[in-house]
């Protein structure tokens, strides 16, 4: 059985995915890589929190 979602709740919907795929874009651009929470709440985007590690290549010295 299929659910018809009246219009309302579409454009909800639609609102929601726009503010999810411009969060991820966000993190694409900014650096390639990283982790998005988003956190709704009553069908409502509230918050969007990106995460990224950075990581530095250290090589140890050997001591003399």
């Amino acid at each position: 059985m299929s659910t018809v979602l009246n219009k309302p709740e579409a454009q909800a919907d639609d609102a929601v995915l726009a503010v999810v795929a411009a969060a991820i874009s966000a993190v694409q651009h900014d650096t390639g890589y990283g982790s998005i929470e988003i956190t709704i709440h009553d069908g409502r985007v509230t918050q969007i929190e990106r995460r990224e590690k950075v990581r530095f290549d250290q090589q140890v010295k050997a001591k003399k």
